[in-house]
């Protein structure tokens, strides 16, 4: 009896050292395909997505089907080993990190990285050679970066620490989504956080692309630890930072806040302006590119790509921004009049956020993945390996029949299909758990 009590404690442990492994082999192989001339092929990818992205999943249900406690040293060692084959393996289907870099040196060597589009340098005799190989592969080199301040300083640093360097940027941006689950490890169980800290979309976006949307999530979920701890001031002052990454951050700041007074909103307020100024004081804040960006963009998008069948671009976007804006409303209302509030759901506001966007990038989820490890659904893990078919492009595909950047249409109707299949399975589980009674409705 007292061994079968020992096995019976030590399986799960094995279960997730197995599972582990499993998912470490396909990260070392699609790191070798990464660093093979060209691009991996698009089959391949996808059975690496299916082959890591699964069996996490499985491991998440199994322990929460026992009620076990998930083991948290596992959970990290794990973590570490899958992001350290996306830094051996670097990039692939991407080419903004030319940009993140390109910043940087001129962050460094004028003390802004808006004054100028690369495409003025082009034939400057200044750049050095090495800087220069950068420059001739940035997309959209007629238009100014469009990366808010705070993420450029962290592009500033890694041109500090190595210039031209996109592992040296990898290894930043790790570190920083390490310092993200610690974070999550404070709002969710271990369990819960496997989701995140081992999803596929994560690791490709931040460890293999160096995608710098963890800046602003890790700051984001800084905020919302120390609003719950009452905090106030520095969960201001750490939203205005997080906000000053990237513009997502704004649509949380009156939930994160809901509890605070008005001198809290005044820092969060100084904060974000103090971020923006010198740049603004020279006027190359670069927001003409970000609204040009708003305006004219589009790619991979859920509604809007329906919507627009009927209506006029413009309209689209204003009928879908007006949505977003009468949901959030009804969000913040609800939320604001619950006497204990918690966390705020970042996966319905992020979620409806991205769902009426003209422009689906797969790491725009990197915003919405953390909440959904704090309040775990189908239809946020199926979108979290779904999202990933935006990679089916004319360029990736080597059609050159086709837009670069265009998709074809099997891939988009998969894509939200399997995203609805998702919305149902949740919508079922809600409607039987509703039928149970309210004591069938505990969980995660």
């Amino acid at each position: 009896m007292a061994a079968r009590s020992v096995r019976g404690r030590s399986a799960p442990q094995w279960y997730v050292d197995a599972v582990g492994l499993w998912c470490a082999l396909g990260y070392a192989a699609l790191a070798l395909l990464a660093r093979q001339p060209g691009e991996p092929p698009l089959t391949a990818f996808f059975l690496l997505v299916v082959w890591t992205g699964l069996p996490p999943i499985g491991l998440y249900l199994h322990f929460r089907r026992l009620q076990q406690p998930f083991p948290v040293g596992r959970l990290i060692f794990w973590m570490i080993v899958f992001r350290i084959c996306g830094l051996a393996g670097g990039p692939f289907y991407e080419d903004d990190f030319y940009r993140y870099l390109w910043d940087g040196y001129r962050f460094a060597t004028t003390g802004s990285p808006y004054d100028a589009a690369p495409e003025e340098f082009f034939l400057d005799p200044g750049v050095a050679p090495a800087m220069q190989s950068i420059l001739d592969r940035i997309n959209y080199p007629e238009l100014p970066t469009i990366y808010a301040p705070v993420t450029q300083s962290i592009f500033l640093l890694g041109h500090w620490l190595q210039p031209g360097s996109v592992a040296t940027l990898q290894a930043i941006l790790i570190m920083l989504d390490l310092a993200a689950v610690a974070l999550l490890l404070r709002l969710a169980p271990a369990r819960n956080v496997l989701l995140y800290a081992w999803c596929p979309l994560v690791i490709k976006e931040i460890a293999f692309t160096a995608h710098p949307d963890g800046v602003g999530v890790c700051l984001l979920l800084a905020a919302v630890v120390l609003a719950r701890n009452r905090r106030w001031s520095f969960a201001a002052a750490t939203l205005g930072l997080a906000t000053g990454a990237k513009a997502f951050g704004l649509v949380m700041v009156p939930l994160v806040l809901a509890g605070a007074r008005v001198r809290h909103w005044l820092v969060f307020a100084a904060t974000l302006a103090a971020v923006y100024a010198p740049f603004a004081w020279r006027g190359d804040s670069g927001l003409a590119s970000l609204q040009k960006f708003a305006r004219e963009w589009e790619f991979n998008p859920l509604l809007f790509g329906l919507l627009k069948t009927a209506l006029p671009p413009f309209e689209a976007r204003l009928a879908l921004g007006l949505a977003f804006a009468t949901f959030w409303g009804w969000y913040y209302v609800r939320y604001s009049r619950t006497s204990k509030r918690g966390v705020p759901r970042g996966d319905w506001i992020f979620g409806a956020l991205l769902a009426a966007s003209p422009v689906l990038n797969p790491w725009y989820l990197l915003w919405l993945l953390p909440f959904a490890a704090i309040f775990p659904s189908v239809w946020v893990w199926t979108a979290s390996l779904a999202v990933l078919l935006g990679y089916v492009t004319g360029l990736n595909l080597q059609d050159y029949a086709m837009h670069p950047y265009a998709q074809p249409l099997w891939a988009r109707w998969l894509e939200s299909g399997l995203i609805l299949c998702g919305f149902g399975c949740d919508l079922i589980r809600r409607l039987e758990r509703s039928r149970s009674g309210p004591e069938s409705a505990g969980g995660d």
